[in-house]
């Protein structure tokens, strides 16, 4: 069975989300202005099944390489920053604030980071296995080539928005 692209981001809709947000957290909002409008993974299915892992609390943390950030042309996220994450029809569903940043290679994803990701088993191993053939497939659609030297991006995040799903510290 072949995976079906996510759909566009629904723009119009995120802003609403984020202007709900921004009026319920303003100095969240000074603080870090800025946000992305964007979905998990590269296919529907994948975009709504780590979507579901946030939403049940499992995964609070997403690792991406630094070169898709520039290719889309956002920056690297800051400690603060946020993201309006959308289920695969493009939906905007939630919003997530980054709690913790790092940029290394491959060879420094640890343990712990591999079960703050929630995917899969939670082991180091299925999170390499799993990484290693994403970025394979998702750099090779780009025209490029993957190497485990390249910069990624490693995030831990809060759920910050709707209520009713945010974390509870929120």
């Amino acid at each position: 069975m072949q995976n079906r692209p996510v759909a566009p981001v629904d723009l119009e809709a995120a802003a609403q989300l984020w202007a709900a947000y921004a009026a319920a957290h303003p100095a969240r909002v000074l603080a870090a202005p800025e946000y992305t409008v964007e979905h998990f993974g590269d296919s529907k299915r994948l975009a709504d099944e780590l979507l579901a892992l946030v939403l049940s609390g499992r995964k609070r943390a997403t690792a991406e390489l630094v070169l898709d950030f520039t290719a889309r042309g956002d920056e690297v996220p800051r400690i603060g920053s946020h993201w309006i994450a959308c289920d695969g029809d493009g939906v905007p569903r939630v919003i997530i604030r980054s709690t913790e940043l790092r940029i290394g290679p491959f060879s420094s994803a640890d343990a712990a980071f591999a079960r703050d990701e929630g995917e899969d088993d939670l082991s180091l191993e299925s999170w390499q296995r799993e990484h290693r053939a994403y970025w394979t497939r998702t750099s090779a659609a780009a025209g490029r080539e993957w190497s485990e030297l390249d910069e990624i991006v490693f995030e831990r995040f809060d759920l910050v928005w709707p209520p009713g799903v945010a974390d509870a510290s929120d």
